[in-house]
This record gives structure tokens, C-alpha cells and sequence, in this order.
């Protein structure tokens, strides 16, 4: 039985960055999706050549972007056969929330309202059968690691993106996907009982019956209380 698909695919990592700054983005694009388990531990990352090709970047660039990752212990390289360069099993410890981040954690959530309202509303439009199944499924994986707050934000951030995806539209994954890197600096920070995560995962399941049924207006009202519910949990729980 082959495993099932995911809709988050690492498709939005390795679109073509800007050559302004290069090297800068390159680091970004790559330390995100190890951050939200696009790319999971013990990933190995394409050949250097097919990376340069997708991202759009020379090679002295991707490799002053992947030293950058393995010092900093996001990544790490394997000599000879069988090597490459590898996600890292065991990721440093993130920082604590700086005081920017904590001043200024509406703005993020107004951005991600933005974003998630309008993916909500163009999902229910687009969303073809495989795209569905695939969010089914990575439901159910929230419901079983309701006690696993990090197995479940890691499906929390596919379906998210996977929901982008199913719009077609890949500047609305690249939008979601930057939402969620910053919601997750945030949403880290804060204590998340059983029963918080299975509330979300309700609303989860009633926004994509929404989806599923093409009915737009009810989506978007669904994800509104979605991402505003979390904005509650924060303004409660971050420190002042």
C-alpha cells in the first residue's frame, strides 16, 4: 500500500528567488521549510545542480546558503557514496520570540487573515478530488497527535499550504507559506492542551466539508473564526 499523498509539497521552497538578493533569500526559502517540516528531518536535499536550476541561483551562492545551514546545524553533509547534504535529525533549539516579533505579533496575524481568508474562498472554488483526499488525510493525522503538539503542527502547516495548492495559484503557496514561518515563531511560544488542538482540528473538518461542497461564503466564515480563534489564544497567552 503506497503511502498517502500530501498536498504541502516542498514546491513553494525551491521556486526561483530573486538575484537581488540572492544568497539572503536562498537561506530564507531553505531555513523555512526545515522550520515547518516541509523539508523533515533526514531529508536529503537535491543535487546541487538541480537545486541552482529550480531556485534560479549560482552555485557559489547555494553553497554559501548550505554552509550557512549546516554551521548553523539546520543541515548536514555527507561525503562519498550514498552522501549529500541532509536535514538535520535533531534542529537547534529555536530562539525565544525577540521583542520586534512580540510588539508587533497582530501585524502577522492580520497578515495571515489575509491570506488564509482569500486561499479559503479560491480553494472552495478549484479544489479537485486528490487535493481533498489529501487534506482528509492529513486531518486525521491531527486527530491522532492531539497529545504530540509538534506531529501535529507539522500536518497543521501542510494543511494549511495544501490548501493553498489546491487553488493552482503558486504566489498564493509562496504567501501562505510565509504566514505560516511567522505564525510559528509566534504560535511555538505558547502552551497547547489536548483540547485546543482538537477544537482547531473541528474547525479544520467543518471548513473543508465547506471546500468539499464548493461553497465558498461558508469557508471563508470558517477560516475567519479559524485564524481568529488562534489570535485569541495569543493575545491570552503571549507574554506582555
Amino acid at each position: 500500500m503506497s503511502a498517502p499523498a500530501t498536498p504541502a509539497t516542498p514546491e513553494a521552497i525551491y521556486a526561483p528567488v530573486r538575484s537581488q538578493t540572492a544568497f539572503e533569500e536562498t537561506l530564507e526559502r531553505l531555513g523555512t521549510g526545515i522550520k515547518l517540516g516541509l523539508l523533515e528531518p533526514g531529508a536529503q536535499l537535491p543535487a546541487e545542480r538541480e537545486l541552482c536550476a529550480r531556485l534560479g541561483v549560482s552555485r557559489s551562492t547555494l553553497r554559501q546558503a548550505l554552509t550557512a545551514l549546516v554551521q548553523s546545524g539546520h543541515l548536514h553533509a555527507v561525503r562519498g557514496r550514498g552522501g549529500g547534504t541532509f536535514v538535520s535529525e535533531r534542529l537547534p533549539p529555536a530562539d525565544p520570540p525577540s521583542r520586534e516579533l512580540l510588539a508587533n505579533w497582530r501585524d502577522a496575524c492580520d497578515l495571515r487573515r489575509s491570506v488564509e481568508l482569500g486561499v479559503a474562498a479560491i480553494a472552495a472554488e478549484r479544489a479537485k478530488a486528490d487535493a481533498i483526499a489529501a487534506l482528509d488525510e492529513l486531518i486525521a493525522q491531527m486527530e491522532a497527535a492531539v497529545d504530540d503538539f509538534g506531529a501535529y503542527r507539522q500536518a497543521d502547516v501542510r494543511f494549511h499550504i495544501g490548501l493553498a495548492e489546491a487553488t493552482g495559484s503558486m504566489r498564493l503557496v509562496s504567501a501562505m507559506t510565509d504566514a505560516q514561518s511567522e505564525m510559528t515563531d509566534l504560535i511555538a511560544y505558547i502552551a497547547h492542551p489536548a483540547e485546543v488542538l482538537g477544537h482547531s482540528n473541528d474547525q479544520h473538518a467543518r471548513l473543508l466539508a465547506a471546500v468539499r461542497r464548493h461553497d465558498a461564503q461558508t469557508a471563508t466564515k470558517l477560516m475567519d473564526e479559524h485564524v481568529l480563534g488562534t489570535e485569541h489564544v495569543l493575545a491570552g497567552l503571549l507574554p506582555n
